[in-house]
C-alpha cells in the first residue's frame, strides 16, 4: 500500500481524507495557502507544504507547485478531493509524468465526461436515455433564441464545463434567453475559463438523482445506489439523501445498469458519479457525470457501509474492488444537511469571520459530522463558506429526519451567519417528511424567500417556560450575593412575564414557576430545573443545564407525553435568545410590574433605505448599468455584484431617478454599503 499520499485539497474534504488515511496507517501531505496556514486540515496531516497566496488561482489551482510538493515529501500519490484540480486532466496527466499516482480516474474520462456536450454525446452512444436539446457549442445569442425556440421553452443554459451551478441559467421566454446566454457564459468564461455553452430542454418538477459507481483496473464495474439530492436552492445541493424515497427497485437498477454501462464506455476507473433528472414518472435523464467524489458521498456511505475513500485508494493502488455487485445492500437511511456560513435572512449570503463559539453535536451511531473547522478558525472570504456536513442515519427515513432535528438543535455556532435555522424549517415541512420532493421544492414552499415568519413556534409553552426558569436561575443566584443589608433581601415573584417583540407586536406570556427542591443539588438537576405553567398548559423540565452553557438539554413532560429537547439560549443584552427546531425567539424575561412598564416603552422605528440599492454582500462592483439622472424602470438591471464567482444582478424594485452612484464599478462593497442613491 502507499506509505503517503497528499490531499490537494482544503476544508473537510481533505480532513475527511486524512481520516481515512489515518485508518489505512498511510502517512499524509497537506498543501494550504496564506490564509489556511492554521486550518485544520493542516493541523490534521503528518507534514504540511505552503503553496501560494490565498485566491485559488494561487494556490490550489496551481499544477506545479502542486507536483513539486509531492516530490518535496515523496508522496506516492495524490487525492483530489472535490472542486479544484479534482476534474482537470492537465492535473492528472502532470501527475502521471511525475510517476505520481491520481487516486481517480485516467485523464481520457476526466476529459470525456469534463465537457458536458461531449459527455451527452458518448451517454447517447452507450445507450443512456439523454435530455431532448442541442449538443453543438452555441455560436451566439441570436443562435441561443433559434435553438431555445426549436427545442421549446422553458430551456436550460448550461456552461460546457460547468459544475456547482456557475454558469447555468433557466430560460421560460426569449427576453430570458438573451439574459441567461449572457450571464451563463460571462460566469462560465470568469469561473473555468471556458465560455461554451449548450442548451437543452428544462424538464418541469424534476427530481434530482445520482448513482454512486466504482470502478477498478481488473473490469469491474458496480453502482452502489442512490442518492436524492432534490433539494437544492440556485442549484445547489442543501439536503440529500440515500436511498431516494422516490425509486422503487426497478428503476433503481435501470439507472444503475445504465450508469455502469456509460463508466464501461469511457474505461472509468475509481469512484464516480452519474447524475439523472427523473420525472414524476419515474423517466430518467443523464444530467452529468462527476469524475470525482461527490460532496454527498457519506449518505452512501452510512447505507452501505463501505468506505469509499479507502475504496479509491486501494483501487489507484491497483487492488480489486472485494465485492461483486449482489453484495451490495441498502441497509437503513442517511440524510446529509450542508451547514454554511450564509445569512438565511438575507437572501443566503456568504458570511465570513471567526468561528467565536463552534460546538457540533456528539458524534455516534446515528450522527456524523464531516468538518474542516474548529472554534477560533475563520471563514474566509476566498473560498466556499461551508462549515460542515451533519449527516444522520436510521433504520427508516423518518428516524433519520428526527436524528437530524435533533442534531441540528444542538449544533451551536456563533461568530458568523449560518443556514441552520433554515436546515431546520426544511425538516419540518410537510412534504419534506411525506418525501414529495423536487428541484422546486425551496422555490415553492419558500415563494418569497426565508424570512423568521417561516419559523413559528408551534407552541410557545416550551420556549416560554424554560426561558422563565433560566432568568430565575439567574435571579436566585444573583440575591444570594453576600454583604446584602439585613431585612433588604429581594425576594423572586411566583409568576415572570416572557415578552416579546416591541411596540405594536408586543407579545407577553405569563410563566408561573415552582422550582424543583433539588434543583442545584442534584447534579442531574441543575438550577433551571422546575415546573412552569404557562396559560393553561403545565411542564415538567428536568435539566443538568447550569449558568452559562448555551446548550438547555431537558427532559420535558407535559401530561402523559415525556420527550427529550435540546434548546440554545443566549444572554442578549438584558434578554435571552432562544432557538429550537427552526424558530429562534427574542425575549425579556419581567415582573409583572415591569412589565407593565415596559408596555409604555417608545418603539424607535428602523431608519428608512428605501431610497438607496444597497450591496447584499461583500463583493466585487462588476458593473453599473446606470447613470446619474436616469430614468429607470421597476425590474431593471442596476448593477452586477460578483460574490464567490458568481454574479448577482441587482434590478430595480420600482420605477425611479437615480440621484447619486456612490461607487464606480470594479469596487470592492462590504455588506450592506451604498452602491446608488434614488431622488
Amino acid at each position: 500500500m502507499f506509505k503517503k499520499i497528499l490531499i490537494a485539497n482544503r476544508g473537510e474534504i481533505a480532513a475527511r481524507v486524512i481520516k481515512t488515511a489515518r485508518k489505512m496507517g498511510i502517512k499524509t501531505v497537506a498543501v494550504y495557502s496564506d490564509a489556511d496556514k492554521d486550518a485544520l486540515h493542516v493541523q490534521m496531516a503528518d507534514e504540511a507544504v505552503h503553496i501560494g497566496e490565498a485566491p485559488t488561482a494561487k494556490s490550489y489551482l496551481q499544477i506545479d507547485r502542486i507536483v513539486k510538493a509531492c516530490k518535496q515529501t515523496k508522496a506516492e500519490a495524490v487525492h483530489p478531493g472535490y472542486g479544484f484540480l479534482s476534474e482537470n486532466r492537465k492535473f492528472q496527466e502532470a501527475l502521471a509524468k511525475a510517476k505520481i499516482t491520481f487516486i481517480g480516474p485516467d485523464a481520457h474520462a476526466i476529459e470525456a465526461m469534463g465537457d458536458k456536450i461531449e459527455s451527452k454525446k458518448l451517454a447517447v452512444k452507450a445507450g443512456v436515455n439523454v435530455v431532448p436539446g442541442f449538443n453543438g457549442v452555441i455560436k451566439d445569442v441570436d443562435h441561443a433564441l433559434k435553438i431555445a425556440k426549436e427545442i421549446g421553452f422553458p430551456v436550460m443554459i448550461k456552461a460546457s464545463a460547468g459544475g456547482g451551478g456557475k454558469g447555468m441559467r433557466i430560460a421560460r421566454n426569449a427576453d430570458e434567453v438573451k439574459e441567461g446566454f449572457e450571464r451563463a457564459t460571462s460566469e462560465a468564461k470568469s469561473s473555468f475559463g471556458d465560455d461554451r455553452v449548450f442548451i437543452e430542454r428544462y424538464i418541469e418538477q424534476p427530481r434530482h438523482i445520482e448513482i454512486q459507481v466504482l470502478a477498478d483496473r481488473k473490469g469491474n464495474t458496480f453502482y452502489l445506489g442512490e442518492r436524492e439530492c432534490s433539494i437544492q436552492r440556485r442549484h445547489q445541493k442543501v439536503i440529500e439523501e440515500a436511498p431516494s424515497p422516490f425509486l422503487d427497485a426497478k428503476t433503481r437498477k435501470a439507472m444503475g445498469e445504465q450508469a455502469v454501462a456509460l463508466a464501461k464506455a469511457v474505461k472509468y476507473v475509481s469512484a464516480g458519479t452519474v447524475e439523472f433528472i427523473v420525472d414524476q414518472k419515474r423517466n430518467f435523464y443523464f444530467l452529468e457525470m462527476n469524475t470525482r467524489l461527490q460532496v454527498e458521498h457519506p449518505v452512501t456511505e452510512m447505507v452501505t457501509g463501505l468506505d469509499l475513500v479507502e475504496l479509491m485508494i486501494r483501487i489507484a493502488y491497483g487492488e480489486a474492488i472485494p465485492f461483486k455487485q449482489k453484495d451490495v445492500q441498502l441497509t437503513g437511511w442517511a440524510m446529509e444537511s450542508r451547514v454554511y456560513a450564509e445569512d438565511p435572512y438575507r437572501n443566503f449570503l456568504p458570511s465570513t469571520g471567526r468561528l467565536v463559539r463552534y460546538m457540533p453535536p456528539l458524534e455516534g451511531n446515528h450522527v456524523r459530522v464531516d468538518t474542516g473547522v474548529y472554534e477560533g478558525g475563520e471563514i474566509s472570504v476566498y473560498y466556499d463558506p461551508m462549515i460542515a456536513k451533519l449527516i444522520t442515519y436510521g433504520k427508516t427515513r423518518g428516524q433519520a429526519i428526527e436524528y437530524m432535528r435533533e442534531a441540528l438543535d444542538a449544533y451551536y455556532i456563533r461568530g458568523v451567519s449560518h443556514n441552520i435555522p433554515f436546515l431546520a424549517s426544511l425538516m419540518g415541512k410537510k412534504k419534506f417528511e411525506d418525501g414529495k420532493l423536487s428541484t422546486n421544492f425551496i422555490a415553492e414552499e419558500y415563494p418569497d424567500g426565508f424570512s423568521a415568519k417561516d419559523l413559528p413556534a408551534k407552541d410557545p409553552t416550551l420556549l416560554v417556560a424554560i426561558a422563565a426558569l433560566v432568568h430565575n436561575a439567574y435571579q436566585a443566584r444573583a440575591n444570594a450575593i453576600s454583604g446584602q443589608i439585613a431585612g433588604h433581601a429581594r425576594d423572586l415573584p411566583e409568576s415572570w412575564f416572557v415578552v416579546q417583540g416591541e411596540g405594536k407586536n408586543l407579545v407577553s406570556h405569563q410563566a408561573t414557576l415552582v422550582t424543583h427542591p433539588q434543583a442545584g443539588e442534584d447534579p442531574n438537576l441543575g438550577p433551571a430545573s422546575g415546573v412552569a405553567t404557562v396559560g393553561k398548559k403545565t411542564v415538567t423540565i428536568s435539566s443538568a443545564w447550569t449558568y452559562g452553557q448555551p446548550l438547555f438539554t431537558a427532559l420535558v413532560r407535559e401530561g402523559k407525553s415525556e420527550s427529550e429537547v435540546t434548546v440554545q439560549v443566549d444572554r442578549k443584552g438584558a434578554g435571552y435568545r432562544l432557538f429550537h427546531a427552526g424558530a429562534q425567539i427574542d425575549v425579556k424575561v419581567l415582573t409583572a410590574r415591569e412589565a407593565e412598564l415596559n408596555k409604555l416603552m417608545l418603539f424607535k422605528p428602523p431608519a428608512d433605505m428605501s431610497k438607496f440599492l444597497l450591496s447584499p454582500m461583500p463583493g466585487l462592483l462588476v458593473s453599473v448599468a446606470v447613470q446619474e439622472g436616469q430614468d429607470v424602470k421597476a425590474g431593471e438591471t442596476l448593477a452586477i455584484v460578483e460574490a464567490m464567482k458568481m454574479e448577482n444582478v441587482l434590478k430595480a424594485e420600482r420605477d425611479g431617478t437615480v440621484k447619486k452612484i456612490h461607487q464606480p464599478g470594479g469596487a470592492s462593497l462590504a455588506v450592506d454599503q451604498i452602491i446608488l442613491e434614488f431622488a
